[in-house]
């Protein structure tokens, strides 16, 4: 039998308390041409032959569904990783976290297959997924990085954005601000990737966006200690300094707008 944490067995180790759609049955597409093979050009050998019969293929919905299914439970695990309640170091099983979500395993694996290429998880072969251990010195090598890819384009950006375009992200700053007053740490992190991304999209380069946003998820992960920002203090500060990089953008202030991102990175939820 595979070993889960006590806190995986009891509910999944706290994911979200959402229950999400089990997955609907796909019916078997109805077979055609029951006899030899009929090649790419449906008439067989024989020209004047009819062309076959189209296969029927499953519904556009159905599979619509489906993908639905397994991002609804990669978002539960993510926000649960980032709360700190799937735990640096213990292996959960997909079917017990199936089991909490209303749905079979395969969602599950899936979805933490693309946690495991994010660098959250990995697997264990016939017990489940671990939740990788990290420490400080990782943390602060993505802050690095991140700065490293960021700092400059940002500067680019205060020199060539107009004060307008600025104001267009204050609402998602402050959604920030609305998820760090209440200790929100799933939703902080939501809206703290969705300010950033934003902000770097007005480079119009999508790579810089999709690279930049993978740095930063894998900035979110919880510490060996716990949550990466566990205080709620913390998250505001953190919340705030989105506010001053706005208003120091809208006033071109280049020194403040370099310092403002690199501390925001040091500072760790960034």
């Amino acid at each position: 039998m595979e070993r889960v944490s006590a806190r995986a067995a009891d509910g999944a180790a706290g994911c979200a308390p959402v229950r999400v759609p089990e997955q609907p049955r796909v019916e078997h597409v109805d077979r055609v041409a029951r006899g030899a093979a009929v090649p790419s050009g449906g008439r067989g050998d024989d020209p004047s032959a009819p062309d076959a019969p189209t296969p029927r293929l499953p519904a556009p919905r159905r599979t619509v569904r489906r993908s639905s299914v397994r991002a609804q439970v990669l978002d539960a695990l993510r926000a649960a990783l980032v709360g700190g309640d799937l735990v640096p170091g213990e292996v959960y099983s997909a079917p017990a976290l199936g089991e909490r979500f209303g749905v079979s395993a395969t969602p599950v694996r899936e979805a933490m297959q693309q946690l495991a290429l994010e660098g959250a998880v990995e697997v264990v072969p016939n017990r489940g997924f671990r939740v990788l251990r990290r420490g400080a010195r990782e943390l602060a090598e993505l802050a690095e990085v991140r700065a490293l890819i960021e700092v400059p384009v940002m500067l680019r950006l205060a020199r060539s954005v107009p004060a307008g375009e600025w104001a267009r992200l204050r609402p998602l700053a402050e959604a920030t601000v609305a998820a760090a007053a209440v200790g929100d740490l799933a939703g902080y992190a939501e809206t703290d990737r969705a300010f950033h991304a934003a902000l770097l999209g007005l480079s119009g380069n999508k790579q810089l966006v999709h690279v930049a946003d993978d740095l930063h998820r894998r900035s979110q992960w919880p510490l060996d200690t716990g949550p990466v920002s566990g205080r709620r203090a913390d998250l505001v500060a953190d919340a705030a300094e989105h506010l001053a990089l706005l208003e120091a953008l809208v006033a071109r202030d280049l020194p403040v707008v370099q310092s403002l991102v690199r501390e925001h990175f040091a500072g760790g939820e960034g």
